[in-house]
């Protein structure tokens, strides 16, 4: 996930990436609502939207999963490669638990189908703005079956109660510094909890200990 910052003095500089420009036109026309949003860049491909990237200043770059030239995912993984420091948004079709999963790993801020409802569309896009992981909610349980899920007992029997705040507080789509804010810790032991989170439980990312706490010990 990206750790860049979005302070809301000025409206957050979207860039929208498809390949169908009626599909661009209409959320630029949702997001033209809005105040605290702006478009400020349009792009047909992947390509298109690493050049404008490149060359300009973006807080958040929404980005189509199924693309010619390159994909949503390929776009996303040049971008991390590329060291671009900009939140990420995929929207997608498909409820592929394969395609979510893979995106998450890239570092994805938020994926989302494609048939939501729009002012969900908004409220989404806001959240990945302040830093929060954002995931369709049937796409969660979706991703859980495709990942290893360790069981209850092997989860909440291994941590400390430390721990298990910040697990829940990483499956609410807290950062570190917003996590260790709330703790009144250091980011440093943030990072040092997460760690032992993830080698206690086998888990391979601080995603994956989201989706799997939404699922199961959150219930």
């Amino acid at each position: 996930m990206s750790t860049k910052v979005y302070t809301a003095t000025s409206p957050a500089k979207l860039l929208l990436v498809d390949d169908h420009p009626m599909l661009r036109r209409g959320i630029a026309e949702l997001l033209g609502l809005e105040n605290d949003v702006k478009v400020v860049g349009e792009a047909n491909n992947g390509m298109e939207a690493l050049e404008f990237l490149e060359n300009n200043d973006v807080d958040l770059v929404i980005l189509d999963h199924k693309m010619p030239i390159l994909t949503g995912l390929e776009t996303l993984r040049e971008i991390k490669a590329r060291g671009i420091d900009v939140k990420t948004l995929l929207f997608n079709v498909s409820d592929s638990g394969e395609d979510v999963q893979e995106a998450l790993k890239l570092g994805v801020d938020g994926y989302l189908l494609k048939d939501m409802e729009p002012e969900l569309i908004i409220v989404d896009i806001r959240k990945v703005l302040r830093g929060e992981l954002v995931i369709s909610p049937n796409l969660a349980s979706i991703l859980a079956q495709t990942m290893r899920k360790p069981s209850i007992d092997d989860i909440a029997g291994n941590l400390t109660a430390r721990e298990l705040q910040v697990i829940q507080m990483i499956a609410e789509g807290l950062s570190n510094k917003m996590i260790a804010n709330k703790l009144d810790i250091a980011e440093s032991t943030v990072k040092v909890h997460v760690k032992h989170i993830l080698n206690k439980t086998g888990l391979r990312t601080r995603v994956e200990a989201a989706v799997w706490t939404v699922n199961h010990l959150s219930k």
